[in-house]
């Protein structure tokens, strides 16, 4: 089943594989008991990669350290996601793209929640297989197997039972560097037109030098000869969502609040060019 994922699905095995290695820690910001299934076998050949990019044995390392990036942002975005489920009046939660993603499974919901995984048939067929009928969500959960490119798109999520009328909640998590700047904002303003006033919106970014910079070069190498290199960032992550109606905060890993004691680099201002920078954007539409 893996070999009919395309190279960008590919790397939900990754993300799957620094889960499991996250819940092996005896300082891990999170549990994903589900993780390692998930990542199969070639998650763990393809985290084998990344380290070996990232922690060169001999040299000081230069490249952001994934495993503690990963584990950040799960974290980050599993507050702030069960954080707008307390509220009663947000019924809708979305994950566009699902990926190995299983928050639905390992995280307890109030029961008014009704939770949506959107992503290609491939990948979400995968899943199912990995997670096998013993996995159980906690939560209303319906899976919509379509690609996010499509033209209707829309018209499956809300076929699973999504209400446009209703505040939601989105989560784009791994995706916005993985697809040009066009399909960006494509993707922003095809969620915006479906998500009521008071929905809210997450994403993870990065900025513009973190594809240029000659010391990111060993990452973006491994990305690129896996064919998934990052395509897009963007240093106004604030503006770039203010023009679909979204008005919302940019925080980096290591700030307050988004760094649980793991982030192990400076985070220099934003006044700073030139240096390499992720954003975690959260925030409203108006």
């Amino acid at each position: 089943m893996t070999a009919s994922l395309d190279a960008v699905e590919r790397t939900a095995l990754l993300t799957a594989a620094l889960r499991a290695a996250e819940s092996k820690r005896p300082d891990r910001l999170y549990e994903d008991p589900y993780a390692a299934a998930l990542a199969g076998d070639i998650g763990p050949e393809l985290l084998a990669e990344v380290r070996a990019a990232t922690f060169p044995p001999g040299r000081e390392r230069t490249l952001p350290s994934t495993p503690d990036y990963n584990a950040i942002r799960t974290r980050f975005f599993d507050d702030y996601l069960q954080d707008a489920a307390r509220d009663p009046a947000m019924t809708q939660i979305v994950l566009a793209p699902a990926g190995m993603d299983s928050r639905a499974y390992r995280l307890d919901w109030p029961s008014h929640i009704r939770w949506f995984e959107v992503d290609r048939p491939a990948v979400l067929a995968y899943k199912e297989e990995q997670l096998g009928a013993a996995a159980r969500p906690r939560t209303d959960h319906r899976r919509v197997a379509v690609d996010l490119t499509s033209p209707d798109w829309e018209r499956d999520l809300c076929d699973a039972g999504y209400d446009p009328a209703l505040p939601s909640t989105w989560l784009l998590e791994g995706l916005l560097y993985y697809i040009p700047e066009p399909d960006t904002h494509r993707i922003l303003q095809r969620v915006a037109a479906i998500s009521a006033p008071g929905s809210r919106i997450a994403a993870d970014i990065v900025n513009a030098a973190a594809l240029t910079l000659p010391h990111m070069r060993g990452l973006l190498d491994v990305f690129s000869g896996w064919g998934c290199p990052w395509l897009f960032g963007s240093d106004e992550p604030e503006e770039l969502f203010a023009r679909y109606g979204f008005d919302v905060r940019a925080v980096q890993p290591g700030e307050e609040g988004a760094d649980f004691g793991r982030w192990p680099d400076p985070v220099p201002p934003r006044s700073v060019r030139d240096v390499r920078r992720v954003f975690f954007v959260h925030g409203k539409r108006s």
